[in-house]
This record gives C-alpha cells, structure tokens and sequence, in this order.
C-alpha cells in the first residue's frame, strides 16, 4: 500500500512541477497545435503535456515498483519508452499513419513476446477456452494496439482521454492491489497520479495538451492493465481474491468509451471506402460538442455513462461474458443512436425555422 501512495505521490509531484516549464517552452519556441477544420479548439495550444505525464509516470513507476515480483519491468519500460518516443515524434513533426502504426505494433510484441502480456483464455466465448499459443500471441498484440489507437483517438476535447484513462487505472488499480498484484498497482497509480496533475491544466480553458505522447502511453498503460486483469481472473495469483466470471467483459466495460468510438468510427469510414485512420470530426464527443455541449460537460457526460458501465458489468458478472458484451456494444448502439436521431431533429428544425 505505501508503494501505491509514493507512486501515486511522486508522479503527481513531478509531473504539477514540469508541466508548467513544458508550457513555457513551447510558448517560447511557438511549438503549438494550431486549431484547423478538424480542431475543437480555438486558440494555438502547446500540444507536449505527454512529456510530463512520462516524466511522472516512468520515474514513479522505477522508484517504487517491488522488482522482485515483477521480472518484467524491463520489457516494459522499454514498451514505455518506445510509445513516448513515437509520441513525441508525432507531436513534433507528424508520422505518416503506416509509421506510426509499424511503431505501435513493435510495441505490442516487446509487450506480449518479451513481457509476457497475453491474453491465453476466451472465458468460454464462442465455445473456447484455452488459446493456443501462436493465436494467443496474435489476439494479444491486436488487443495492445486497439487500446493504444482508442485513447489517441478519443483524445479530441479537453479532460476526456484524462479522465477515462483516470478511471481505469483507480479502477484496475483496486483491483491489483487487492489481488496482491502490487507492481501493477504501482504502475496503475502512478500514471493515475501524472494524470491528475496534467488535467488541472487540461481543464477549459486548456493550457496544453496531452498529444499523441500522452494518449498513446495512457493506452499502453491500459493495455497491459486490461490484459493482465483478463489473464490474473483466469489465473489468479491469490487464493482469496475475489474472481470475476466475466473478467473481459468487465475489462470492456472499463474502457467501453474509447473502444466502441474506435469500433464506431473505423467501422463508418471503412462503409463509406476510407482510410480507417482518416481523421474526422464524427466521434461521440464531437457529436455532444454539436449539441451545444461545452468541453467539460461533454467529458463529464461521457465519464459518467463509462462510469455507469463499469458498475453495471460489475454488477452483472455473473451473467457471462458472451451476454455482457453484447449488452454493451448494444446499450452503446443505442445511446449513440439517439444522440444522432436528437442531432438531426434540432438540424431539421433549424433549417425550418431559417426558411
């Protein structure tokens, strides 16, 4: 518990000391992202809040994770220091969509070959349980990037890809702690602290941005999370851990945000014969913004529902997961659906009223 607290402290700390420093350079050095017609902001904004959140993260997580019951730290600070670099690159001088893909994807090798980050049961899902090796390591690596690429995608108002990644890793965090997993929870509270000192200058109106460096290392955080959760519930490390029969449902509904958004959006773009990593402005948040919606009731809408998702999947766990996931991705359809059908109907009587 005290290496929770320190990690938890000390990245909080570090990270409230440099984001300002990080602020004024690029001020200085006019190293901004520039609103264009895709941007829901206004006004050039320092886009190298990533920085600080690494600095934070990484210097928590070295000082305080117990070593000796996490052999893997190595492989994944290295995952760490890969991401952060891609990121910064992204930030700086923007990588073609294949780049940073190809980056992404060593990523989730080192993770999954090197740090032994798999995911080796389906719970059951489509009458399997136990994968073998080659589809485990594949299935996994697909899981690492689609995590990473969903919170870089979600990450278009203020607070938002903060305040999701927050929650999942208190949520993931609990857990670990509780399921004597306390290198994971090092690594969940410490970004959890880097987070919480960024977003007090993330808050409309924004002073910086997280970029791609700070998205793309929260999904990677989570990823290892969500797959290490997924394989801990199927293989406890404790006895008397509290198990969960529905843990990849439950691990889904942690993230259900970000994931459904990307499934949404990809799945729209491909339909209409586009590049699934063609930027638009046609994610949920962006749809609450033309609703009138300011950045911060948006992102407080969209953490509330994923909120209400992780309590529900909870809750229902011992429905199963083939049934838990398919209530989600319809209770998602659904909300996405009305919020659309409310959208056209104030367009439609706006055009009336104008004619």
């Amino acid at each position: 518990m005290y290496a929770i607290i320190l990690g938890f402290i000390t990245a909080f700390t570090l990270t409230y000391t440099i984001i300002p420093v990080i602020i004024r350079v690029a001020r200085e050095r006019r190293i901004y992202d520039r609103p264009n017609e895709r941007s829901s902001h206004l006004e050039p904004t320092p886009s190298l809040g990533g920085i600080g959140i690494f600095a934070g993260t990484i210097c928590a997580v070295v000082l305080w994770t117990p070593l000796e019951t996490f052999g893997v730290l190595q492989y994944i600070l290295a995952a760490f220091v890969l991401i952060f670099l891609i990121g910064v690159m992204d930030d700086l001088l923007p990588l073609s969509p294949t780049k940073k893909f190809s980056g992404q994807l060593l990523v989730a090798i080192i993770l999954a070959y090197k740090a032994d980050v798999r995911i080796t049961s389906f719970y059951g899902l489509f009458g399997v349980y136990q994968l073998p090796e080659l589809t485990s390591f594949v299935l996994s690596i697909v899981v690492i990037i689609t995590i990473i690429n969903s919170f870089n995608l979600i990450d278009g108002i203020d607070g938002l890809a903060g305040s999701i990644g927050l929650l999942a890793c208190v949520s993931w965090g609990a857990w670990f702690q509780a399921a004597d997993s306390a290198a994971l929870a090092v690594v969940a509270f410490s970004l959890a602290g880097a987070i919480v000192a960024f977003m007090k200058y993330n808050f409309t109106p924004a002073k910086i941005f997280m970029g791609d460096t700070g998205s793309m290392l929260i999904g990677t955080v989570c990823a290892i999370l969500a797959v290490s959760f997924i394989e801990q519930n199927h293989t406890p490390l404790a006895a008397h851990v509290y198990l969960f029969d529905a843990a990849p449902a439950i691990a889904v509904g942690i993230l259900i945000l970000p994931l459904y958004d990307t499934l949404r959006v990809f799945t729209q773009r491909v339909m209409k014969g586009r590049s699934p990593f063609s930027p638009d402005k046609t994610h949920i948040h962006h749809l609450l913004l033309d609703l009138g919606m300011s950045h911060m009731k948006a992102t407080a809408v969209l953490l509330l529902i994923n909120l209400l998702f992780i309590v529900g999947t909870v809750l229902l766990n011992r429905a199963g997961t083939a049934l838990l996931l398919c209530l989600e991705l319809a209770i998602m359809a659904l909300l996405t659906y009305f919020l659309q059908r409310i959208l056209q109907k104030r367009n439609h009587d706006g055009r009336h009223l104008t004619t």
